[in-house]
């Protein structure tokens, strides 16, 4: 009878451990339009979630730098390792569902019931301590908390990557263009250094003034202090990127910039901006704020369960005597069960506190899970506006560009045979490099807007063949 009633309690008691009291879950509605603003036709080209980066990057010293970067970097791999303490907490919170096994030995001595002396009593055997039997399903929403920050912390791990390969394409491409504007001032202030020597001569000589010497020199040291500042971004931009690789930048990509232009790089490739609601199945920021609400939902589970009478089972089964050395003869078998159970009746308001928190908690994240689809649809509106206007921009200053290039020649020929001022020669040579470094400045912007659409489109991550399974079917921490 003994034998068989242990079994029959613990599977009566998981059997009744069903109860539930998480709330459903009703996700907001997207807080956003059905399209977005600057949206073009639909088009059938694979999404930018599922294009991996290396084909979205053709450049291979891009490529190169990138995986460097998920190697190396620092941020990405604090997000792996908060993913293994996730997942040992989710293991923590589930083994909490299964009694606890283990050998107990104790030893005690009290004075007799009759008086005539003390009593020596020793035990050995199977033990199991006082186990929360989950009527209410305390525990099981505390197990689905946690496996759902597990999920979240995921989803994080993927975004922090979505980040880092945009940052290193952005300051890769950022480098270029430090390259290509010292070369342009490098080649102006050379040009410049000789109207100055030029202009000296011509004013020793008596054939102009001392004020076309003077505005001669004040624009050669304009380019020599704009070539200046340039090589200290240049500096600063690779301490940036080799911040986001994690290592010393190879030497021999450095010196691969130099004497490039950013039109000289591979394209980017082309992506589809799609629907606002593919975000919300492919920004992983947006699937952890999802997470992290459906985590949120399940503490109310826990907190309305404590509301709620407490059953523990404690068990023992082993061997007793009064005599250590009979300990284990027969009939010193022992065994016993006590269940007990706990119905709380002043709290001084906890219980409803802790509810009051967690609901608070629930709709904090609700929030916040619409705040990220929001900011998702702004990104990604915000690049396509620009994706227009960008290529709209650049194409108008390249065409000035050539205009003043052809001001330059003429007010040179002009100047030259006296028909007019070097005032208006240097003018054109200032409006020149100005509107030289403009385009690329707008090239720039214009390549970096390619790189933030594939970004605020969900791209930088593609799940491979074997992606790590969620932690639900492992087997109860020992």
């Amino acid at each position: 009878m003994t034998k068989r009633l242990v079994p029959t309690l613990l599977v009566s008691a998981l059997l009744a451990s069903g109860c539930s009291f998480i709330p459903q879950l009703e996700r907001p509605a997207a807080p956003v339009a059905a399209s977005y603003p600057a949206a073009n036709a639909a088009s059938t080209s694979k999404a930018a979630a599922d294009i991996p980066w290396q084909n979205f990057f053709a450049d291979a010293r891009l490529q190169q730098l990138i995986t460097l970067a998920l190697d190396n970097n620092r941020d990405l791999r604090v997000a792996v390792l908060n993913i293994e303490q996730a997942r040992a907490q989710y293991q923590i919170q589930r083994a909490a569902q299964f009694p606890e096994l283990g050998v107990a030995a104790q030893g005690s001595r009290a004075a007799s019931t009759d008086g005539s002396g003390y009593v020596n009593t020793y035990m050995v055997g199977l033990s199991m301590p006082s186990w929360e039997i989950d009527f209410w399903g305390r525990i099981r929403s505390l197990k689905e908390q946690s496996l759902a920050q597990y999920l979240a912390t995921e989803e994080g791990r993927k975004s922090t990557q979505i980040s880092l390969v945009a940052a290193v394409a952005n300051a890769w491409l950022g480098l270029q263009a430090d390259e290509e504007l010292r070369a342009i001032s490098q080649r102006t202030l050379q040009t410049r250094e000789e109207s100055v020597r030029l202009a000296k001569l011509r004013f020793d000589a008596g054939a102009s003034s001392e004020l076309d010497f003077q505005q001669a020199r004040s624009l050669t040291e304009n380019a020599r202090a704009t070539l200046a500042q340039q090589t200290r971004q240049r500096d600063l931009d690779i301490n940036a990127l080799t911040l986001l690789v994690g290592q010393q930048v190879p030497a021999e990509l450095l010196a691969s910039l130099q004497g490039k232009r950013l039109a000289d790089l591979p394209a980017l490739a082309d992506v589809p901006e799609g629907l606002p609601s593919d975000l919300l199945l492919r920004r992983p920021d947006i699937r952890q704020a999802e997470q992290s609400m459906v985590a949120a939902n399940a503490s109310i589970g826990a907190a309305r369960a404590l509301f709620f009478p407490n059953v523990s089972l404690t068990a023992a089964a082993g061997f007793a005597n009064t005599e250590l050395s009979d300990l284990f003869k027969s009939g010193s078998t022992t065994f016993s069960i006590a269940p007990s159970i706990y119905l709380p009746i002043f709290t001084a308001g906890r219980n409803q506190a802790n509810l009051e928190v967690a609901e608070t908690s629930k709709k904090i994240a609700a929030a916040q899970y619409e705040k990220a689809i929001q900011t998702a649809f702004r990104e990604v509106s915000d690049a396509l506006v620009s994706r227009e206007s960008l290529v709209e921009q650049l194409r108008a200053q390249q065409a000035q560009l050539e205009a003043e290039s052809s001001r330059l020649n003429l007010s040179n020929l002009r100047y030259t045979n006296g028909v007019a001022s070097y005032l208006d020669l240097l003018d054109a040579q200032r409006s020149l490099f100005t509107l030289e470094q403009a385009v690329v400045q707008v090239r720039l912007a214009q390549l970096q807007n390619q790189v933030l659409l594939y970004k605020a489109l969900g791209g930088g991550w593609t799940e491979t063949t074997q992606t790590a399974a969620a932690p639900a079917a492992a087997a109860p921490a020992q």
